[in-house]
Parts: C-alpha cells; structure tokens; sequence
C-alpha cells in the first residue's frame, strides 16, 4: 500500500481506508473533511504533521519503520496516542461488540451450542484487553515516561519476545469470529451477526497495527534508553 503524505486529501485516504476513521478520532479529528489535505487538516486541529503521518502509515503499512524520523518523536508522543487507543477501546469499540453481540446471544436459538462459547471467548478477551489496558496506565506508559529524555544515538533493537504475552488478544478474537462463521445453528438475527463479526474484524485489526506500534516504536524507544542509561 502506498504511503500517505502531507499533500493528499485526508478524505481520500479515509474514503478508501474507512479502518482509519476510529484512528483519526484518536486525534480528535472528525469526519466532514471536505478537501482538505492532511496538512491542513493538521493545521486545523493544531496537530504533529509528521507524528500523525507516522501514525497513519504504520497502521497501513506492515512493513513501515522510519527508525530515523521515529528519532525526533519524544516517548510522550506516542505514550500520550497509545493511551488515547486504549481509551477509544474501553468507550467506544469493547461496549458496541457487547451491546450487539448481548442482542445477537438473547435473539438467538438457545439450543445453539456455540452460544455459551461464544460467551465465554469474549468474556475471556475483554478481561485480558482490560488487564493490559490498566497495566498500561498503572507501569507501563508511566515507566515509559520516567525514561524520557532527548534520544541521541540510540539503537533501535526490535525484540519480538515481548509481544508473546499479547498473542492471546488477537487469537481470542480470531476464535471469536472464526466460530461465529463455522458453528453457529439454529435460528438467529442474521444482521445482528453480521454486525458483531464486522465490529470484532475492525477492533481485530485495530489491535494488531497498534501492537506494532507498542512493540516497533515505543518498546525499542524504551530499551533504547535503559541501554543508555547503564
């Protein structure tokens, strides 16, 4: 996928990744763009240009890293954004699963053996995802603040071992969809399934770019200045 940058329009990259609509509210940015590029949007919204790019195009891109650029961010940058995803999950994209999948569970043939499992793996993703969530606020972004200074020389060192713990959110979700999909029966509300599969691909997906962005950025940021501090 090609790189956004600061002369396209904002609404045509939004039009043709409707992914990124919850990643611009993130920056407080709402729809109704108009023609505007993303400069000037960012203008408008007294935004980073740059930060906010970086942001974009590692959502969109899988192979995306601009270690030099990443340089020039301060660690309270992306610790400031990745608490605003955090928040956008708690109180936005975690009560519209529940709110339709408790509508899709009780509209459903209660004979329906996948039910309770479907239950129960969502349950056991939102414990998790909350679990983390308040790790974040509590250690792990206010750590990450504690080590903040002008990063000079610092090696960026990408360490894939720390991201095992967080495997499971994505894998619960998967399974999540994926019985949906296989090993549902009886009778059900065809639109309220529908709906829940489509909420729990767009949090799925959310979650992994900004597992990325945790483990790609913020992460080697961190290590790169215990590194320097010994």
């Amino acid at each position: 996928m090609s790189l956004v940058y600061p002369n396209i329009r904002l609404s045509e990259v939004i039009e043709e990744n409707t992914s990124l609509i919850p990643v611009i509210h993130r920056f407080g940015i709402h729809l109704g763009l108009g023609d505007s590029t993303v400069q000037e949007i960012c203008e408008q919204y007294n935004l980073h240009t740059d930060f906010f790019l970086t942001m974009i195009n590692t959502f969109l891109n899988e192979d995306y890293f601009p270690q030099k650029k990443l340089l020039g961010f301060h660690t309270s940058q992306i610790v400031d954004y990745l608490t605003k995803t955090n928040h956008y999950y708690q109180r936005h994209q975690l009560p519209n699963i529940e709110r339709h999948l408790r509508s899709f569970l009780s509209m459903s043939d209660p004979d329906n053996n996948a039910l309770s499992m479907i239950e129960k793996i969502f349950t056991s993703f939102k414990d998790i995802l909350l679990r983390r969530i308040k790790n974040d606020e509590k250690e792990w972004f206010p750590y990450c603040i504690s080590l903040s200074n002008p990063l000079k020389d610092v090696v960026f060192a990408l360490d894939n071992n720390s991201e095992d713990a967080d495997d499971c959110i994505e894998a619960l979700l998967t399974d999540l969809k994926l019985i949906m999909i296989k090993h549902l029966s009886g009778e059900y509300d065809e639109n309220l399934c529908h709906a829940v599969i489509f909420a729990i691909s767009l949090l799925a997906k959310d979650i992994k770019q900004h597992n990325r962005i945790r483990f790609r950025i913020l992460q080697p940021m961190v290590e790169g200045m215990e590194n320097k501090g010994q």
